[in-house]
């Protein structure tokens, strides 16, 4: 049988834990503790808290795997019922949030890297391809960021057409393509390899220049103009 929270010393229980020494002393077991609240007869909160880490155990030691998990996954843990399937969800979207700026407008990018930090929390545990369009000014801010297609987990199909259609509309500068890879890792395909170039082509046509087409893995991503087009005297 555990130990119960309350037969642990004040100093060590996550609440008080947490209230005396701040949020960063905390294990990520103690923290999802607090968010699971109360344990069962048998076990605390804590050991709960440690069953769920155990099942998804990683070298980066991270809780990405509460994006990933279903409320009806989560309440095959004993100890979690509906309700609490339901906070650990809610709070895993809260930090997702976090994470995405409120508004991208006026957001300057001045390498792939700015693009990158962007939208790597948003894209990195899609488990569907997702290709998003950034219309940007003369300065290269931020006008706009919108979702043009959606695919499956290995493929997505591009339209030049869609691709361009606002820009040409709204008479942007600059355009910048994303899109990410399911499998995490972001080495470009020899179709997006060749969407890029064709985009390229097409962008010119219309006074449009397009400054990157960027891939996102699971903390990885590929500029295919500076890091492949380019390098190959290709553009």
């Amino acid at each position: 049988m555990s130990i119960k929270i309350k037969q642990l010393p004040e100093t060590e229980r996550p609440y008080e834990k947490l209230e005396l020494y701040g949020e960063k002393s905390l294990s990520n077991a103690e923290l999802l503790a607090i968010i699971i609240k109360t344990g069962t007869k048998e076990e605390s909160s804590v050991v709960i808290a440690q069953k769920l880490l155990s099942h998804h155990i990683n070298e980066e030691n991270n809780l990405d795997f509460l994006k990933e998990m279903t409320i009806t996954e989560l309440m095959k843990i004993k100890g979690i019922g509906k309700v609490k399937a339901i906070q650990l969800k809610a709070v895993s979207e809260l930090a997702r949030r976090m994470t995405t700026p409120i508004n991208y407008q006026k957001i300057k990018i001045k390498k792939p890297e700015d693009i990158a930090k962007l939208l790597m929390e948003e894209l990195r545990l899609e488990k569907q391809e997702l290709v998003k369009l950034i219309i940007l000014n003369n300065k290269n801010e931020i006008i706009k960021i919108k979702t043009i297609a959606q695919g499956g987990i290995n493929s997505v199909n591009m339209s030049i057409k869609d691709i361009l259609a606002e820009p040409i509309k709204i008479q942007a500068a600059k355009i910048i393509l994303v899109h990410n890879h399911p499998s995490g890792d972001s080495t470009p395909s020899k179709a997006d390899i060749e969407v890029t170039k064709k985009l390229f082509e097409m962008a010119q046509l219309f006074d449009i220049e397009l400054l990157d087409h960027i891939v996102i893995g699971n903390q990885n991503f590929t500029s295919i103009i500076s890091e492949i087009l380019t390098k190959d005297g290709e553009i």
